[in-house]
């Protein structure tokens, strides 16, 4: 599982569907969620996670698509197995990982040091833990 601290900076909420928005190593990130923890606030200090195999890469990407949030990274580590490949990044200090098939990783000739964008959909955000500062 991937973990990074973020900080709360919008909660828009109706009925019972919330859109929260944070900040994280100077990008601007989404989360859509059905349930809020009410001690949840603007300034909140969370642990926000996605598993490894919600994150979706791009090589040399140009153009929109719908993903809320979009990360530059670079490949720390390639690891191809038999089906998957385990890939490795780090967005400034953080580090994440990410699982796809190894028939991705070989089109996309995926190699450490490359530059690539990190897309995670909205509902596949969450927030694992409040920091109590």
């Amino acid at each position: 599982m991937n973990r990074f601290e973020s900080t709360v900076t919008k909660i828009q909420t109706k009925e019972n569907l919330n859109i929260v928005n944070f900040e994280f190593a100077s990008y601007k990130l989404t989360m859509m969620s059905l349930d809020l923890d009410e001690s949840i606030s603007v300034n909140s200090q969370v642990l926000l996670s996605v598993k490894p195999t919600h994150i979706a890469l791009a090589k040399e990407f140009s153009g929109a698509i719908s993903y809320s949030n979009q990360l530059d990274a670079k490949i720390v580590e390639v690891e191809n197995g038999e089906l998957l490949s385990n890939i490795k990044l780090s967005v400034g200090d953080a580090k994440f990982e990410s699982i796809i098939t190894k028939d991705s990783s070989s089109r996309m000739n995926l190699e450490a040091g490359d530059l690539v964008k990190i897309f995670i959909k909205a509902s596949e955000l969450s927030i694992s833990e409040i920091i109590i500062c």
